[in-house]
């Protein structure tokens, strides 16, 4: 038995943290919530300002950022998993772009993650391993690259 309704669930789920379209409208979904119920709870979240995926991207994105979880093509990956649009993801990754430097990203996560590394001295499979860990999170390989080469110097 369903416990109020989707828009009272919504303001619920809200309130815990931000949400895009696509996840609320999953979450709703989970809990037994009719197509309809669902539109009209959504459509109302929109109007009132309480749900805007251009702002959930942007905030997911410059978090993501900040906090070494991913750039590029990894924050796209993440924020299309999380049913934002696709023009929205576009938009959002172009605006960090400009905020946001790769090469000084990658230094910051390789100094938090990795802060006694020495590219001069480290073994193939140390350097292979913290590429392939750095890849995984979103970075090109020629900025990995390059900053090893940077660290070698």
């Amino acid at each position: 038995m369903q416990r109020g309704s989707a828009f009272d669930c919504s303001l619920r789920v809200l309130t815990l943290r931000d949400h895009s379209e696509g996840e609320l409208r999953k979450k709703l979904s989970g809990k037994g919530y009719e197509e309809g119920e669902i539109e009209a709870s959504v459509a109302r979240m929109k109007e009132l300002g309480y749900l805007d995926d251009l702002r959930f991207a942007r905030s997911f994105a410059s978090s993501a950022l900040r906090n070494g979880k991913g750039v590029g093509p990894r924050l796209k990956l993440e924020l299309s998993r999380r049913g934002v649009a696709g023009n929205i993801v576009s938009q959002v990754l172009d605006e960090m772009a400009l905020e946001y430097s790769e090469a000084e990203l990658l230094t910051q996560l390789m100094q938090r993650r990795y802060p006694g590394f020495d590219a001069a001295t480290a073994s193939d499979k140390e350097k292979r391993r913290i590429v392939g860990y750095l890849q995984r999170k979103g970075f090109s390989l020629s900025a990995i690259f390059r900053e090893l080469k940077a660290q070698e110097d």
